[in-house]
Order: C-alpha cells, then structure tokens, then sequence
C-alpha cells in the first residue's frame, strides 16, 4: 500500500492509508534507511509495512531505524498534543456560548430528553466531550437531521458524556440517544462514549475512577454489520474491566435491519432493561 519508491532516503510523514481519513492527517512515519530498506509505521493505529531485501539489516542500521522512527513518534505525539489542546480551548469556548435547551428535531426524533445538551446557533446540538475529572476537551454536534461530528483534530479516545450522577451502578453505551434512553428508563447514571472503539478505553477510565462500582456496557447489536462490531467492541470492554454487558433484546418484534441499540428497542417495545 505504500510506494517507497516515493521517498529519497530520510525521514517522511505521510496519511496512514489504514486510519488517516484525509491527506493532511499524517499520522504515518516514513523512514528510509537505504533504497532497499524501509519502514511505515503508523502511531495512531499502529499499521507497519516493511521494505526489505533478502539481506538482513546490520545492528547499526537497526538501532538507526529505531532512533529515527522513535524520534518521528515524538513529533508526532507533541503535534497531536498541540491540536488536541488548541481543540479543547475551542470545544469549551463553543460549549459556553452555546444554550440550553428544551427543544429540538433530533431530541423529538429519538424521544429523547436533552440531559444537558447545548443548543449553537438556534440549530445545532451540542454533546459535550468530558475527562473523567469533568473537563472539556472536545463536543459532538448533531444537526436537526441527525448528522454527527466531532471537530476535526480533537481529542475523542477517553471521553465521553455523563448522564446522572453514579451511585452503585454506571452503564457505558456508544450513542447519545441511546444513553439517554437507558437512563430515562432505569434510573442508571450512563456514560456516552459516542463509538464502539472508544468503549474501552472510557471503560478503564471509569473503572480506575470508581473501583468498586458495577459497570454494564450497553451494546450496539450491529447484528447485520460484517463481525457485528458494536457487540464484540462491547464484550471485550466488559471484560476488561471485569463489568455486565448488556444487548439490547429484540425478539418477538418487528425490528428492522437498522434497529441495533436501545433507543431503538425503545421505540419498538416502549421500555428497555439492563441487567440489575
């Protein structure tokens, strides 16, 4: 997948062609030690591909690979900490001009309450994107028509939304919607982490935050998604953090191939459980 022949002998950055979704996102190193001698190797997602000939590399050139990519991590992780900072600034600088609010098509489609949710420019929901210590590093903005995005170049691995306050348990969902929902109908203080890949680490965070609280990882039943992600990135967080896991139940009704996560059984079934 990538062209070493591109690249003159030296160091490179480059978009990782397994992660990076635009050309200016380059979290890819590059390092060309010698024209049959090269190593991609991605930071963020840690995709490597490898050019070589049949020689194998002398313990020189091996510690000068290592070196190198090791000081290109470097710079990649200080220019990350600089976005994710500049960010965080901006994320809370929206996040207090925005306004409370009681209305809107997103909340009235998912028949949802707005459990702190923030309304920008009379139009636009804002979600916001907390640490475990409550601080603001990014938001979610959702359009009337449901359409969601984080801002571009921020912070999302961690964070994640509280609704209600934690008292014995604390469920852990991917969606907004679908964290409202569960609380709405359980009473249960919820953390949104708004994807599957990122239940985990929200998982440990709050695991390391309250020890001794039950957690319940409330699944995504992607159950016509190739591997059915959102129930594996699910299981694998209940373990983790040795919590519940919790799939939504759809049987003996008339569920729809888009129908994967509670705020869906909601509108189905007109209640939704997780385990007590």
């Amino acid at each position: 997948m990538i062209d070493f022949d591109e690249y003159t002998v030296g160091d490179h950055r480059a978009a990782c062609p397994a992660c990076s979704k635009t050309p200016r996102d380059k979290s890819l190193g590059i390092t060309i030690l010698a024209h049959d001698h090269g190593i991609a190797r991605c930071f963020r997602c840690d995709f490597v591909q490898l050019r070589r000939e049949q020689r194998e590399l002398s313990p020189a050139e091996k510690l000068a690979f290592q070196r190198r990519m090791e000081a290109l991590r470097r710079q990649h992780d200080a220019e990350q900490r600089q976005r994710h900072a500049e960010v965080a600034l901006a994320a809370a600088t929206r996040w207090k001009a925005a306004s409370p609010v009681d209305s809107h098509p997103y909340l009235s489609a998912k028949g949802i309450q707005p459990h702190g949710a923030r309304i920008e420019a009379g139009h636009t929901l804002l979600v916001r994107m907390s640490d475990v210590h409550g601080h603001i590093h990014n938001v979610q903005s959702i359009a009337p028509d449901g359409v969601k995005r984080f801002m571009p170049g921020g912070r999302v691995k961690g964070l994640y939304c509280p609704i209600g306050r934690p008292s014995g348990r604390l469920v852990v969902c991917e969606g907004f919607a679908t964290g409202a929902t569960i609380h709405q109908d359980t009473g249960h203080a919820v953390a949104v982490a708004f994807n599957a890949g990122n239940l985990l680490a929200v998982a440990k965070s709050l695991r390391a935050k309250f020890p001794c609280i039950t957690l319940v990882i409330a699944a995504d039943d992607d159950w016509k998604t190739e591997g059915n992600p959102g129930l594996s990135a699910a299981t694998d967080a209940a373990r983790a953090v040795g919590g519940l896991l919790a799939v939504p139940n759809f049987a003996g009704l008339d569920r729809g191939e888009k129908d994967t996560d509670f705020n869906d059984l909601h509108r189905l079934s007109g209640s939704v459980e997780v385990p007590a």
